[in-house]
């Protein structure tokens, strides 16, 4: 198993916010983080690079526990991270935010310009100047150029243009095609579902389901994800 979440809980200072979490992600799998708003999502992705680190429970990532590394040393291990809200270097070029964290593997500059033609077009664009959708591809590109192991997108299509949302999901797709292992958060069902190997759902900062997107029911979803 290339990344194991085991009954994890972290607190903001004295406030709890994850009471026992549980997840995996295989080696070429595509796992869906789901549920409602503030029910723990992005705190386990926080958890899982230690931005967070989990006060007890046990994270392990290609065989390695990780909950007393450094967040630089876990993304070394092969973590790739898009944050939710993009986060580029604001200040610097399309290409300057591509090659800041690039380390040697499959994923070349090159490469991540065919993915995303528009960051080729914009390459000498400050990252400030460019659209959110840009913006989103930008991280994406930035994280790949890490040469992940497992790419995590928090939030991937949140805020974005339709257009813009279906390149993101192509990609999505495509990475899923070449054996990228996945963890992803996004609330459009229509376009996660199909993409997704399995799906974790959190209620109240815990893991309450584990399954196949076929076993994800219309009374579940509204159980768990509707409003």
């Amino acid at each position: 198993m290339l990344l194991e979440v085991q009954d994890i809980t972290t607190f903001y200072g004295s406030s709890q916010a994850l009471y026992g979490v549980d997840l995996t992600v295989a080696e070429g799998e595509v796992v869906a983080l789901m549920g409602r708003n503030g029910m723990g999502k992005s705190t386990t992705i926080k958890s899982i690079c230690n931005l967070m680190p989990p006060k007890s429970g046990r994270i392990s990532f290609s065989g390695h526990s990780t909950e007393k590394l450094p967040p630089h040393r876990v993304a070394r291990l092969g973590v790739g991270l898009v944050p939710e809200g993009r986060r580029c270097f604001a200040n610097l070029t399309v290409h300057e935010n591509l090659v800041a964290a690039a380390r040697p593997g499959a994923w070349t500059l090159k490469r991540v310009n065919d993915l995303f033609p528009r960051l080729d077009e914009r390459h000498a664009q400050m990252a400030k100047s460019l659209s959110g959708g840009e913006q989103q591809m930008l991280a994406i590109g930035r994280a790949l150029m890490t040469n992940p192991r497992l790419l995590i997108l928090d939030e991937a299509t949140e805020g974005l243009a339709p257009v813009i949302r279906q390149d993101i999901w192509r990609a999505i797709r495509s990475l899923k095609q070449d054996g990228l292992s996945i963890l992803v958060v996004d609330k459009t069902l229509s376009e996660l579902l199909p993409v997704a190997d399995r799906c974790v759902i959190l209620e109240n900062a815990r893991s309450v389901w584990n399954g196949q997107p076929d076993a994800l029911t219309s009374d579940l979803q509204d159980r768990y994800l509707g409003i």
